[in-house]
């Protein structure tokens, strides 16, 4: 599936966790496992995962107290 290799490429250049990347682009942190495991997506959920994968990565936060 294309559009897995994608995200599995983005997750290593980024380091962004997989349930991050859910919850970005589809409010789903299963996303990502669910597509390992088979999961076959349509057009409009490819649409939003293409405009997160075209996104740059959002800088990481600091978290209160650090």
């Amino acid at each position: 599936m294309a559009i897995l290799g994608r995200i599995e490429r983005y997750l290593r250049q980024t380091g962004m966790p997989r349930t991050k990347f859910g919850r970005l682009a589809v409010n789903d942190p299963r996303l990502v496992d669910d597509l390992r495991n088979g999961r076959d997506p349509g057009p409009e959920l490819c649409a939003r995962i293409e405009a997160q994968l075209a996104r740059p990565p959002a800088a990481p936060t600091r978290e209160a107290g650090q």
